[in-house]
């Protein structure tokens, strides 16, 4: 299926052009959509595991890089920034006591992850002749954001002392501010003021965020989406995450939607929406890409994975849905 090219920065397929005016509700995803995460949730991934593998096993080794972040993500099976750390954890640790080039390694590990994500890296690992037991023993991942120790580390670095003592009520042994602070929201008020005229109240966020953490950084533009019709993941139970289609379906079916467009900027949105499609939902997915390190390859994943509509910005979304004055 071919692709026209709408105005710079705008991607559709000629079937899902055909359909457009029949859209009646709209979802975003949060990071990476509505807010530029790269120096918020991508360093707090970086941090996390410099941190953690010096104080469990006193190993200095390469940086986490948004190329690694970006490796890990593109399977589709690393929505939780958090599985982005653990699997980067066990891959460099299991680097140094087999003394390979780190970063050769965890390419290798990425080549061999799917969609199952944490899961994959745990079994391909398991094929490789060293024994990383004691490190998974001490992180015993995955686990509670309040008690597993990985999450209580992430957390207080990403929340900072302030409003990590607000979510969960404990104080954070970190005196610095928290990484949320560098979060760079891209919605404006304008998108959101034209998208409502066309959809009304039909805007809502199925995001991996939770409820505290999306409003802090939306501030004022939190309450202009359909906060009960929206789904904040972190607030759930794992077994609800992307890229199981039930949190995207509960929202559609809250919004009362016959056609709706979510928009976001990974595998694992775009595996989600294809999932509910073939449930019966009726949804076209939008790809972002311009927010990614590497936009270019990102619009080639989409393409490849036959995405509906890719744009470079949510700003562009007025002009490729025809909504533009």
């Amino acid at each position: 299926m071919k692709y026209q090219c709408n105005g710079k920065g705008i991607f559709v397929r000629d079937d899902t052009i055909k359909i457009i005016n029949k859209i009646d509700a709209i979802i975003f995803d949060c990071d990476g959509v509505l807010v530029d995460v790269s120096q918020s949730y991508d360093l707090a991934i970086k941090k996390t595991t410099e941190y953690v593998l010096e104080k469990l096993t006193g190993i200095h080794s390469i940086q986490i890089s948004a190329q690694i972040i970006s490796g890990f993500k593109a399977t589709g099976g690393f929505n939780d920034e958090v599985d982005v750390t653990y699997a980067s954890i066990l891959s460099l640790v299991a680097a140094n006591r087999i003394k390979i080039n780190a970063k050769k390694f965890i390419n290798t590990v990425i080549k061999n992850a799917d969609s199952t994500g944490i899961v994959s890296v745990e079994r391909f690992l398991n094929t490789i002749n060293v024994d990383i037991s004691d490190v998974k023993k001490k992180l015993r991942y995955p686990g509670p954001h309040s008690t597993n120790f990985l999450y209580k580390i992430f957390d207080q670095l990403f929340y900072g002392k302030i409003l990590y003592k607000k979510i969960f009520h404990k104080k954070s042994q970190f005196n610095s501010k928290g990484l949320i602070e560098n979060d760079n929201v891209i919605v404006n008020k304008t998108l959101l003021q034209i998208l409502k005229r066309k959809f009304n109240q039909n805007i809502a966020i199925v995001t991996g965020r939770g409820n505290i953490s999306t409003k802090y950084s939306l501030d004022k533009l939190f309450n202009k989406f359909d906060i009960s019709s929206s789904i904040f993941l972190e607030d759930h139970s794992r077994k609800l995450a992307k890229p199981n289609p039930k949190a995207l379906i509960m929202s559609i079916n809250n919004l009362n939607s016959k056609l709706c467009v979510y928009i976001g900027d990974s595998m694992e949105d775009l595996i989600m929406s294809k999932r509910a499609n073939r449930i019966g939902k009726q949804i076209i997915f939008c790809g972002i890409y311009g927010t990614s390190p590497n936009p270019n390859s990102k619009k080639k994943l989409f393409e490849k994975n036959k995405a509906d509509m890719i744009l470079e910005s949510i700003n562009l979304l007025p002009k490729a849905l025809n909504l533009a004055n």
